[in-house]
């Protein structure tokens, strides 16, 4: 009986808690993509040059001067720059990103085609930098000294190797040197692979270092020396107690590595010739292509927000000190 008087108290409270949170993440987010929104208009009306002419097909084009007042006329250009801003924000709200200028077509449309292979190969990128990330630990952990230092080097350079120099080598090595991958994305596997793997590196040698270092925390720590004095093996402490320490780090920035992704999808998906949202994006800032440059920001920003909200939530389920907080 005191057992159930004890703990019916404690479920509203933390039901209670629990929305708060769920609600201080909804607001987060929705400043998130206000705040982008706002950098977005404001951003690319300060590069030079006509946004009407990008309606009209770039300056190539040349439109006649009636041609170019009227396109103004009809996207609002003509008005104050606050009134633009505040259509513009409205139209966000009710779900309107309206119609990118250079493909001529609805901004969710154009979306709908370009996240897939974006997605694919962000998931991929991921995937395959939390397997190096993972084995370059165990392996630092469990090889001596020796093999620390080998795989701390490791990582500070592949964690510092930029996207286009890194993509550059893989080409020359695997495409040019040895015939193996194709040098340029083609809809095969075989096509992914250098992709995936120039996004992947760098990503892989800063989650290595802040998983090494908390593997060797938990290798130090009193449930494992508990562990030992219990007659467990060191692989049961690493499967049971290190590894589970080593992904809270990883987990906790996956937000922050999806960012990376995205950002990294620019250079990658341009040098390889690969279709997606980062080389769509290049275009359209190019082109001053407003809504899809707009459209692409503001999702890239939701599914962050969306990642940071799932990696805190498993964060939480996998740590027990966050769950007794």
């Amino acid at each position: 009986m005191s057992t159930s008087t004890a703990l019916t108290p404690r479920a509203p409270s933390l039901l209670g808690a629990s929305v708060r949170w769920l609600l201080g993440k909804l607001m987060g987010g929705i400043f998130v993509l206000w705040a982008v929104a706002t950098a977005i208009f404001f951003g690319i009306r300060m590069i030079p040059g006509d946004p009407a002419e990008a309606i009209m097909g770039g300056p190539g084009s040349q439109a006649s001067a009636e041609a170019l007042a009227a396109a103004r006329a009809h996207y609002g250009l003509d008005q104050p720059l606050i009134v633009q801003y505040g259509r513009q924000l409205k139209q966000l709200a009710l779900g309107d990103l309206g119609t990118s200028y250079s493909l001529k077509s609805p901004v969710v449309e154009v979306l709908g085609e370009l996240v897939p292979p974006t997605l694919i190969l962000a998931s991929l990128a991921l995937l395959v930098a939390w397997m190096m990330a993972l084995a370059l630990a165990v392996f630092s952990t469990r090889s001596g000294v020796l093999a620390s230092a080998v795989a701390s080097g490791l990582e500070i350079v592949s964690a510092a190797v930029p996207h286009f120099w890194l993509a550059s080598v893989l080409i020359m090595v695997f495409s040019s040197m040895l015939g193996w991958l194709p040098p340029v994305s083609t809809n095969t596997a075989a096509g992914l692979v250098l992709p995936v793997f120039t996004l992947a590196l760098p990503l892989a040698g800063f989650l290595g270092q802040v998983m090494r270092d908390t593997m060797m925390e938990a290798q130090r720590s009193a449930f494992a020396l508990s562990a030992r004095a219990r007659g467990e093996s060191e692989t049961g402490i690493l499967l049971r107690h290190s590894l589970r320490h080593a992904a809270l780090p990883g987990i906790s920035l996956s937000g922050w590595a999806l960012g990376s992704l995205l950002s990294g999808a620019v250079v990658v998906e341009s040098i390889f010739a690969r279709p997606g949202l980062g080389r769509s994006l290049l275009s359209a800032v190019t082109a001053r292509d407003i809504p899809l440059v707009t459209g692409v920001a503001l999702l890239s920003a939701a599914a962050y927000v969306v990642i940071m909200t799932v990696s805190d939530i498993v964060e939480r389920l996998a740590d027990p000190r966050i769950k007794q907080s």
